[in-house]
């Protein structure tokens, strides 16, 4: 099988310089990449397989070293081959985020988050795909496909369609008015991983695009993998805003400005993941993705409810009865 044809060969080009290694498997990712554990005799090292007909290493290759450049703890790049998709990184351990984060953990934990986010902001971003109206409405167009004509059979009607497609408009206008950072694209529990030093370490960012401030913040704290009280999340969110403000990566703005900031850029990521996970689940097979979505969900019919120009999203999935078909407690 093809697989095994990869894994030959990256074990191939892994021991012309570590004979001894051994290779186990580390993880997938939601793409075509694959993560294999390298144990040499003195260290531990990450081998990425990145089949170059569907992936290119070189965005990872670049955004790892402008992040590296501010002080990101992103993985040193060890070896590369790039005509076949090979790359061997640092080991930033297998303790992400999401495995240890609790009531105790979480200000320490999200804390170093928050610092390594402010550096990753002030990252050069030359040259970065811009997060732009096209992109963003075209990533919100995954939840009509997707979730809702794919996974629960949804057709909306002419009147519907133009009622999201507005919608659509709305936000990713609204959300243009931030100011523009470097953004990750993907800064959550499961892509921050926890290292003794300059935690926490961080992967899976070569999507990296010039876009709103706020939205690797939502990632963060409106994570699609676990949910935190309001109250707590505010209070994070606002020691971000005084720091980001202090080092000049936005004018001050009222508190209440910043939380619609937040909220909007919240609402285009969680429709777009509605979409994305569905896809993942009927496109690719991967159907554990399933089980986060009630808690995606639930972000988007809170904060659509919120607001009296994203109210007609709560309306419509509610007409649809889309709480109900996907578990949503009442």
């Amino acid at each position: 099988m093809s697989k095994d044809t990869r894994l030959q060969q990256l074990t191939d080009w892994i021991q012309q310089t570590y004979p001894e290694a051994t290779i186990s498997v580390a993880s997938a990712d939601a793409s075509f990449r694959r993560y294999f554990r390298v144990e040499t005799e003195n260290q531990s090292l990450i081998a990425m397989d990145a089949p170059p007909q569907h992936e290119d290493c070189e965005p990872f290759i670049d955004i790892t070293q402008r992040l590296r450049n501010v002080g990101v703890h992103a993985p040193k790049i060890v070896a590369q081959n790039l005509a076949q998709g090979f790359l061997l990184l640092e080991d930033l351990g297998n303790t992400p985020y999401l495995d240890v984060l609790d009531n105790t953990s979480a200000d320490s934990l999200y804390g170093d988050a928050i610092q390594a986010l402010l550096k990753i902001q002030q990252a050069d971003t030359s040259g970065l795909p811009l997060y732009d109206d096209t992109l963003l409405i075209r990533e919100m167009a995954l939840m009509p496909e997707w979730f809702l004509k794919t996974h629960l059979g949804i057709t909306p009607e002419a009147s519907q369609q133009k009622t999201l497609q507005r919608l659509f408009t709305i936000i990713a206008t609204l959300v243009q008015q931030q100011p523009q950072v470097f953004v990750h694209r993907d800064y959550h529990s499961r892509n921050l991983m926890v290292t003794p030093d300059n935690n926490p370490g961080v992967i899976d960012y070569q999507d990296a695009v010039l876009g709103p401030i706020s939205y690797d913040l939502v990632s963060l704290f409106r994570d699609c993998y676990i949910q935190w009280p309001n109250e707590k999340i505010a209070t994070w969110v606002f020691q971000f805003k005084a720091q980001a403000e202090a080092l000049g990566l936005m004018t001050e703005v009222p508190d209440s400005t910043f939380i619609q900031w937040f909220d909007y850029m919240g609402l285009q990521r969680h429709i777009k993941v509605l979409g994305i996970f569905a896809r993942l689940k009927h496109r690719d097979g991967k159907s554990h993705y399933l089980d986060d979505l009630p808690l995606t969900l639930h972000y988007v019919m809170e904060v659509s409810k919120k607001y009296s120009l994203t109210r007609p999203l709560a309306d419509l999935f509610n007409q649809w009865q889309i709480p109900e078909k996907i578990g949503l407690p009442q």
